[in-house]
């Protein structure tokens, strides 16, 4: 958005209304995640610790997955090229207009219900029925599957939800996937949506 310039009110209240639907919608994965969690006799809250060494370590982890992100948005293969023209098609003018808070929050509402839902409850909850290589990679396939952009996509978001689930892993801590995906999601979104148009 242009400094100065006024955003027209039926605009605004476009934004906020799917600010407000997608904000929502994490939340109801939330809900899901604690209705699942019942279903699966598994714990949430107990898989989610404070530490500060985690934290970094979530923090540290994003840079490969945004190096993959900035490889895909300047690579000119075929899979990839139908990724980032479906990014300029679709996301960047629902988000084009969002502010830097309104990508935080959402980004934050995301990275904990997503990671709750398919890392704490689905693949903690399949590891006792199928063992953790099965669990991991339903898991992984269920959160690709999640995220049908393009095929490509569906593929690289299978790869990152087991990544996620070796950060878990890692640390026995769900902090670590959550601050990942939290600061993945609002760091990618941000340079995206601040970067120059592709041609």
């Amino acid at each position: 958005m242009v400094k100065g310039t006024r955003v027209p009110d039926s605009d605004m209240r476009s934004r906020f209304r799917w600010f407000c639907f997608a904000c929502g919608f994490e939340a109801w994965l939330l809900l899901a995640a604690a209705g699942l969690a019942r279903l699966f006799h598994q714990p949430i809250l107990a898989q989610v610790q404070w530490s500060a060494r985690d934290a970094v370590l979530g923090s540290l982890a994003v840079l490969p997955l945004f190096g993959l992100f900035w490889w895909t948005l300047r690579s000119a293969r075929g899979p990839l090229v139908a990724v980032r023209e479906f990014l300029e098609a679709r996301v960047r003018p629902l988000f084009a207009s969002w502010s830097l808070a309104e990508l935080a929050v959402l980004s934050l509402l995301a990275g904990v219900s997503e990671e709750i839902l398919f890392r704490g409850v689905i693949q903690g909850g399949l590891t006792k029925p199928l063992g953790q290589p099965l669990a991991i990679l339903a898991a992984s396939l269920i959160f690709g599957a999640c995220h049908p952009l393009t095929r490509a996509y569906f593929a690289i978001a299978t790869g990152i939800g087991a990544f996620m689930s070796a950060l878990w892993l890692l640390t026995g801590n769900l902090l670590t996937p959550i601050v990942t995906h939290a600061l993945y999601d609002f760091v990618a979104l941000a340079y995206f949506l601040r970067r120059r148009r592709s041609n």
